[in-house]
């Protein structure tokens, strides 16, 4: 859904700003600006809805940049990310500044991108869910916000909700409270093993009911610990029938990663080809 959510990119580096910019264009609506002061007309002319920005920049920085934006009513509604040095977060920026969170550099780009595709998820979602229809139910497809994104979005927004899942004839029910999975099924399966059975769908359509409830509580682990397991999973079936890891790796997506030796092996390779960013 790159035209539902309104990214603005700012940093005083061409190279890091034009990497960024490809990096992230497919994820959402993309501005971009050399530094503050254009950011700030900018983000006056449209406002954002996430700001990616560098802390230390000629004039107004970073931190500026966020305050004067998060001071005006036209422009305040808005999650931003700041990307500053160790050295800056511990000595200079603390948790009651105004932005929302911080990348620390040098950043590989690929890492850049996971963490800010997870918020523009969540703001995708939530946009999705004030425009539902009149019967409250938000109706998608699966090819927009695959099913990890999905439950990593309801995570991060602590949404309580019934999940439905359809795929070629399929069909899956997921029960979030305050964000955690508490109950699943998938034709006889159960819990985890209901949940474990979807992870990998990338087809298909999803429904999401936001009064939709259960008094079931058939999951073991919660919602970040079913991410993981399933995908651990998804590895270890892959390497069992002499698939390729990383092919099996490329249907679903790369927003988390299972925590196992050959999964820390193929994160080791990735950032081996990858773009460390700094400056």
């Amino acid at each position: 859904m790159p035209d539902n959510v309104k990214l603005l990119l700012v940093d005083d580096n061409p190279m890091v700003l034009g990497m960024l910019q490809q990096a992230l264009t497919s994820l959402a609506k993309v501005t971009t600006a050399t530094d503050a002061a254009d950011a700030l007309l900018k983000a006056v002319d449209d406002a954002p809805d996430r700001l990616v920005c560098d802390y230390r920049m000629p004039g107004m920085d970073g931190r500026q940049l966020v305050e004067k934006l998060k001071s005006r009513p036209a422009t305040a509604n808005f999650s931003s990310f700041l990307m500053a040095s160790k050295a800056d977060i511990a000595e200079r920026l603390s948790p009651q500044d105004a932005a929302d969170d911080y990348l620390e550099k040098p950043f590989f780009l690929k890492d850049a991108t996971r963490r800010v595709k997870r918020m523009i998820d969540r703001i995708a979602l939530e946009k999705m869910a004030k425009t539902a229809p009149s019967d409250g139910v938000v109706r998608g497809n699966l090819s927009q916000m695959n099913v990890i994104d999905l439950m990593q979005s309801l995570e991060m927004g602590r949404k309580s909700c019934q999940l439905s899942l359809s795929n070629e004839g399929e069909k899956c029910e997921v029960f979030f409270a305050e964000g955690q999975v508490k109950h699943a099924t998938y034709g006889s399966l159960v819990g985890d093993e209901a949940v474990f059975k979807v992870l990998r769908w990338t087809g298909g359509n999803f429904q999401l009911d936001f009064e939709g409830k259960t008094d079931k509580e058939t999951t073991q682990l919660n919602t970040q610990g079913l991410l993981m397991e399933g995908l651990r999973l998804l590895d270890e079936s892959s390497r069992d029938s002499g698939g390729d890891t990383e092919a099996a790796a490329a249907s679903v997506p790369a927003t988390a990663s299972a925590p196992t030796p050959s999964g820390r092996a193929a994160g080791r390779r990735e950032e081996e080809e990858d773009v460390l960013l700094d400056g």
